[in-house]
């Protein structure tokens, strides 16, 4: 098929529509959505020539004027992520400091991406990997798959020899501040996790 130029890009019914889903994104697009539109995706590539778009992942597009929120193009590019542990407790409030770009992610045991090996990946069987899965804002105000408040807890204690110590202890007593906090839960939890036991003397030992 013929590329289309600029001067070829006049359909502004189409534009509207962009731009449309676009402010509903909170101004990011997929190519996937526009096919779901019935819109053609070269329109994307003409719009990133006239600077109105900008790609910031495969398939993955973010009007110009606003900036990448880095954790909500990760997990549109890698749906099967969920952040979990220390990144996890970042969203949550409960982390001493802001990650890097270097990310706590926890994937299914058979899974695997390239995209993924810059990252702290924890490996779980499909049996907990949705255990405490919930949606959470991220500081730019986009959705993003992480885990809940007790099945943070739990991640920290299991996986506590990949963990700064100082950083689960802060996360510990923070956690025991909350009100929101949800102790039958991290029970539940801390049980099907078969670390039940480890769970609740960590939880004696900082409760205040």
């Amino acid at each position: 098929m013929k590329r289309m130029t600029i001067k070829e890009f006049t359909n502004q019914s189409n534009i509207e529509i962009i731009e449309s889903i676009m402010k509903m994104n909170n101004g990011y697009i997929t190519s996937k959505e526009l096919s779901n539109f019935g819109i053609h995706r070269m329109y994307l590539n003409i719009m990133k020539e006239k600077g109105m778009i900008e790609k910031v992942g495969n398939g993955i597009y973010i009007d110009s004027s606003k900036i990448e929120d880095s954790y909500f193009v990760l997990n549109l590019e890698l749906p099967n992520i969920i952040y979990s542990h220390m990144t996890a407790l970042y969203f949550h409030g409960l982390s001493i400091k802001a990650p890097n770009d270097k990310y706590d992610i926890t994937v299914p045991n058979n899974y695997f991406n390239y995209k993924i090996k810059n990252h702290n990946v924890f490996y779980v069987d499909k049996d907990i990997y949705k255990l405490g899965l919930i949606q959470v804002k991220t500081p730019m105000g986009n959705e993003v798959r992480t885990y809940d408040l007790e099945r943070c807890m739990c991640d920290i204690i299991r996986s506590k020899n990949r963990m700064d110590l100082e950083h689960v202890k802060y996360a510990i007593r923070e956690y025991l501040k909350r009100k929101d906090k949800n102790l039958n839960k991290l029970s539940e939890y801390s049980e099907r996790l078969k670390i039940k036991e480890e769970v609740m003397n960590y939880m004696e030992v900082f409760y205040e």
